[in-house]
């Protein structure tokens, strides 16, 4: 650890109490992120009181709940497209703005149809934390950026546990589950003309690096055209699986689950067929080296957040019923105990980016962190009827430490792998989070919690071992601000790629 990197980092933290300058981006960006949240997970808190009113069942909560997160995974991957394309500031805005067509569609549903297809916008909302990963990142220093997208992450990411402690009350204050619902889209459509006219993508002077080729993730090597195949198959697959879980609970038809496969089944290869038309010139191998990024540190961060992110929400899903069930606590006090777990991203997740920051080595760092939510896992999975609640508590606080400390030191890398195409990077590694989520939900449901607890702590250590094969992003720890150098023009046949890095950042 270097006395620069402590004191650029000190800096930063105490750069957080003023509302100027780039802390003033962040500020704007990470509330941004906080409503989108908000908005996301709005329902959950409000599902009891909207199943008495209109007569819903256990598995119509279930439905709805998979509804509210089945977009958000392909949503993810098109967002990122759509800042790299237009900038942060449009898409952010354009996207809160959105939000309340969700709100309001659920805050004047009437049945469970109509439910349905509001959650399955909400689910959209969920893609927004994507958009603020790049707009920070153009505002602070590669050193500094590990800190800067740690606040960013864990305060925005509270909006989901602000929703819990208060919609219900805020509901009781203005009138029912409606107005809430409502109230909180219509304050995102609000912030997003705000955040629209108090932004801008870049700091001035600074040039916003936009990809060469559109319609995919631009890759630089032949290797990764083939890796970014493979990746983007569980990224609908894992919509398979939604659709297998909706016809298990009686909400599809056999013969509809087999449709929607097959629909899945087609796009997988248009959008294989769509990545290679994309990135012929890397196919042809026309990037210089010193233009080309390592694609299987994609693969690896894809693997962390989904153990990290995936795992949080998982966990965050479960972990009320699971402490009314071991503890024989009534539904209040779980919620309230298992808050802990939430409540640990104001600190944990900052903190996961600081360590990235100050340790100088932030693939080291990653991989220390993973490591240590293996045995956070263990740990948890250790949990019985017979200890005392609060030391389940803190065993939960120790665990979620990790998970979020590790979501803090994954996304202090993202940005950092290739600028131009950061936010799509971003976009699929966060669609990585939700994939691990739904992967970790059904192993629950056939496996119980400990086998549930223990696998994750298993692929916690399966992906510290694969950090072996993430590369230390060039010039991560460079303290000035500013995008890609230019390497001169990439020499492809021509109607391929008809402009240079230089002139694309």
């Amino acid at each position: 650890m270097s006395s620069s990197s402590s004191t650029n980092v000190t800096d930063l933290v105490s750069g957080l109490w003023h509302f100027t300058g780039r802390h003033r981006i962040l500020h704007l960006t990470w509330f941004a992120f906080f409503l989108t949240f908000v908005v996301w997970f709005s329902f959950a808190p409000l599902a009891g009181t909207v199943r008495d009113q209109l007569g819903l069942t256990a598995d119509h909560l279930t439905v709805l709940a998979l509804c509210n997160v089945a977009l958000t995974v392909p949503a993810r991957v098109l967002i990122g497209m759509a800042l790299d394309r237009w900038g942060p500031r449009r898409v952010y805005s354009t996207l809160l703005m959105y939000a309340a067509v969700p709100a309001l569609m659920t805050a004047f549903a009437t049945s469970f149809q109509l439910l349905v297809v509001a959650r399955l916008a909400a689910g959209i909302v969920g893609a927004g934390f994507v958009v603020g990963i790049r707009m920070v990142a153009e505002w602070f220093p590669p050193k500094e950026v590990g800190t800067a997208e740690g606040v960013y992450g864990g305060w925005g990411n509270f909006g989901s546990a602000a929703a819990a402690m208060v919609l219900p009350g805020l509901g009781l204050l203005l009138g029912g589950w409606r107005v809430a619902v409502a109230a909180a889209g219509i304050a995102a459509a609000l912030y997003g003309v705000i955040y629209l006219r108090t932004v801008t993508d870049t700091p001035e002077g600074h040039t916003f690096a936009r990809p060469r080729r559109q319609g995919a993730l631009e890759v630089t090597t032949r290797s990764g055209v083939f890796g970014l195949v493979a990746l983007n198959v569980p990224l609908l697959g894992i919509l398979g699986l939604l659709t297998w879980r909706l016809q298990l609970i009686g909400s599809l038809t056999v013969g509809v689950m087999w449709a929607v496969l097959a629909v899945l089944g087609v796009l997988v290869v248009v959008q294989s067929v769509g990545i290679i038309r994309v990135n012929l010139p890397a196919l042809d191998d026309a990037y210089p080296e010193e233009d080309r990024y390592p694609f299987r540190s994609v693969v690896v961060l894809c693997l962390a957040y989904a153990v990290t992110f995936g795992s949080e929400l998982a966990v965050v899903s479960m972990l009320p019923a699971y402490f009314a069930d071991t503890f024989a606590l009534s539904p209040v006090v779980a919620g309230a105990t298992a808050s802990a777990y939430a409540f640990m991203n104001l600190v944990a997740r900052p903190a996961g980016g600081i360590l990235s920051d100050l340790m100088g080595d932030r693939r080291r760092t990653l991989r220390t962190l993973l490591a240590w939510l293996g045995g956070g896992y263990a740990l948890m999975a250790a949990v019985s009827g017979t200890w005392p609640v609060v030391a389940a508590v803190l065993a939960v606080m120790c665990c979620s430490f990790f998970v979020q400390a590790g979501e803090g030191a994954t996304f202090a890398i993202v940005p950092l792998v290739k600028r131009r195409v950061s936010g799509q990077i971003s976009g699929i590694v966060g669609a990585y989070g939700n994939v691990g989520s739904l992967l970790f939900l059904t192993l629950l449901l056939v496996a119980g919690p400990t086998t549930f607890f223990l696998v994750i702590g298993v692929s916690a250590l399966v992906a510290a071992a694969a950090c072996r094969w993430l590369v230390e992003p060039e010039g991560s720890f460079v303290a000035e601000l500013g995008g890609e150098r230019p390497h001169g023009t990439v020499h492809v046949p021509t109607g391929r790629l008809a402009t240079s890095p230089a002139s694309s950042a």
